[in-house]
C-alpha cells in the first residue's frame, strides 16, 4: 500500500494537522534557498510535538554530510533526503548512522531512471525538479522494482490516478497541498483521503 509523506511542515499548525492525518512521513526542509526552510531548533521543537509512529525526513541539498548525521543522532529527524548533487561516497557515509537514506532524482528522460537505479540510497526518489511543481511522464518509471517516493506536481486532484497507475512506495507532496505559500489543512486532508482511498479498492 502506497505510504504518504507531507513534505515542508513549518508550523505548529502543520504539525497538528500531520498528527490528525498519521501520513507516513513528513519533511522538513533544511536548504536555505527555500521558502520553506527551517532551523535545526526549529525542527527539533516541532518534532517533539510530532507523534512518534510519524517519520521526520530531513531534507538537504549538497549539505556537509557530518551536519545531517548530527542530525540523525540527536534524533531531529530520522531519515534523510538528499536533493544535490550527492557522491556514492557521501551515501554510504549517512547509511553508517543505520537511519534511511532517499536520494533525488530529478528526471528529463529515461536515461535518468537507469542512471538512478545504480543508487546505494535505500529508497529513490523521483521529481521534475525542485520545487517546480510539474509533472514528469510517468511512463518512465512504470517498471522500476526498487521502492520510490513519487514527486512532483502531485495534489489531491490527482494522486489517486498516480497511486492507480504506479503503485509507488510513497507519494511525496509540498506545494499541491498549500494555499499563498502556506500548508493548508483542507488540502492536506484531500491529499491523504485520495490516496488512502486507493488503499481500500
Amino acid at each position: 500500500m502506497t505510504k504518504i509523506k507531507l513534505c515542508g511542515l513549518t508550523r505548529p499548525c502543520d504539525i497538528v494537522a500531520a498528527n490528525h492525518l498519521r501520513p507516513e512521513y513528513i519533511g522538513f526542509v533544511f536548504v536555505p534557498q527555500s521558502r520553506r526552510c527551517i532551523s535545526a531548533a526549529q525542527a527539533a521543537r516541532l518534532k517533539k510535538m510530532l507523534c512518534a509512529d510519524i517519520t521526520a525526513v530531513g531534507v538537504f541539498v549538497n549539505e556537509k554530510p557530518e551536519r545531517i548525521a548530527e542530525l540523525l543522532a540527536d534524533g531531529v529527524i530520522d531519515a534523510a533526503q538528499l536533493h544535490g548533487q550527492e557522491h556514492e561516497e557521501y551515501i554510504e557515509f549517512l547509511k553508517l548512522t543505520g537511519k534511511p537514506v532517499i536520494k533525488t532524482f530529478c528526471l528529463s528522460d529515461r536515461q535518468d531512471v537507469a542512471a538512478a537505479q545504480k543508487s546505494r540510497a535505500d529508497y529513490l526518489l523521483f521529481d521534475s525538479g525542485a520545487g517546480t511543481g510539474r509533472v514528469f511522464d510517468w511512463t518512465w518509471i512504470k517498471e522500476i522494482k526498487r521502492p520510490y517516493f513519487l514527486a512532483g506536481g502531485l495534489h489531491p486532484g490527482n494522486v489517486s490516478d498516480a497511486v492507480c497507475r504506479l503503485h509507488p512506495y510513497a507519494v511525496d507532496v509540498s506545494s499541491g497541498i498549500e494555499t499563498n505559500g502556506l500548508k493548508d489543512q483542507k488540502k492536506m486532508t484531500e491529499f491523504v483521503d485520495s490516496v488512502r482511498k486507493e488503499k481500500r479498492i
